[in-house]
């Protein structure tokens, strides 16, 4: 029997119950196209602003939602994970998120440039020039710069960038596999030119990203770019036994 002194379970706040429903509309798809504005939240559930955007909060602690001033609130899309200390391509990388990668060619021809000769360690000569628009199901996600020595990758000029890869056309064409190099990332604003063609505001961040790619012949590739910061993250992994234990012994562990 039930104690007829113990109070009834207390319900949950009106912003939490809100908060469930969205949860549940959510998983099941409803808002793919658009999330409800605040006044739309108000009218469905009957309930005051401040309890809409406390719910709408709450899902954008969780990562769920981004609100953009003057436009509202948009369902975020997962990120694309760089691995760190290894060679990798943004192609293979945007497809294992389980997108559709495709590139916008906005040059892909035989130039000069000094900065870029200079870095390639080949003064004077010709290079090739690929300059893509990197998309993930269609939405612009990078803006990649990449120069290659002309007298060993000009067969790289015949070559369709849409929907393939640029170190497996390296490999195929010209016989070049790639074993060594550096990458420099770090945040930036990007300019004019660059937010228009990501799609990005005047205070939307970005990472810059530097690469040189080298075979045991030498530099084979300079690359240099932006990425936008909200689809992107940064993962480098490790494992127990390769600790070192000179370290540990001296500082601790942690």
């Amino acid at each position: 029997m039930v104690n007829s002194t113990e109070s009834p379970p207390r319900r949950a706040p009106l912003w939490a119950q809100v908060l469930e429903d969205l949860r549940l509309r959510l998983d099941a798809g409803e808002f793919a196209d658009r999330f409800p504005a605040d006044a739309e939240l108000v009218e469905h559930y009957k309930v005051s602003r401040h309890t809409a955007r406390e719910a709408v909060r709450h899902l954008q602690a969780e990562g769920l939602l981004e609100r953009r001033r003057g436009q509202g609130s948009f369902l975020t899309k997962p990120a694309i994970e760089q691995p760190l200390g290894t060679l990798y391509s943004l192609y293979r990388s945007i497809e294992d998120a389980g997108a559709l990668q495709r590139s916008i060619v906005r040059y892909l021809e035989e130039r000069h440039d000094d900065k870029a000769e200079a870095m390639l360690g080949c003064p004077g000569e010709s290079l090739v020039y690929l300059e893509r628009v990197r998309l993930a199901d269609g939405e612009p996600v990078a803006l990649d710069c990449s120069w290659l020595p002309a007298r060993s990758c000009r067969p790289l000029l015949a070559v369709d960038f849409t929907h393939t890869a640029l170190y497996e056309q390296l490999a195929q064409r010209c016989g070049i596999r790639l074993t060594s190099g550096w990458e420099r990332i770090r945040p930036v604003l990007p300019d004019r030119t660059q937010r228009g063609l990501l799609g990005l505001d005047a205070r939307q961040p970005a990472f810059a990203i530097e690469r040189l790619a080298n075979t045991t012949g030498g530099a084979v590739e300079w690359r240099h770019g932006v990425i936008r910061a909200d689809r992107f993250s940064f993962v480098t992994r490790w494992a127990a036994a390769r600790v070192d234990t000179r370290f540990e012994r001296t500082h601790g562990s942690g």
